[in-house]
């Protein structure tokens, strides 16, 4: 079965998100930013969410993680959770 390992930050609204994703592309540190701002209690190690199987993630998680472009920044992805933004580490 597949596994990957991502990073993300979650925030509540998509505004917060699209902000810091402009902070991102600005050169700004992911896990910084994922210990001051995300939501998500990941966020005390930077945002990572360590290794994972496919389908342990909600679907519109997963979607990113398995099949958008490794490394890159993706989102913001709306989920129950609220909006993440999502970097894939790897996959196998």
């Amino acid at each position: 079965m597949a596994s990957a390992a991502a990073v993300h930050i979650l925030v509540k609204t998509q505004k917060e998100a699209l902000a810091i994703k402009a902070k991102l592309s600005q050169g700004g540190n992911f896990a910084q930013l994922a210990k001051r701002h995300s939501i998500c209690p990941s966020k005390k190690k930077g945002g990572d969410l360590g290794e994972f199987r496919r389908g342990q993630m909600v679907r519109a998680f997963d979607d990113v993680v398995f099949k958008k472009e490794l490394l890159t920044v993706h989102g913001p992805i709306k989920t129950k959770f609220g909006y993440h933004l999502i970097k894939t580490l790897y996959r196998s």
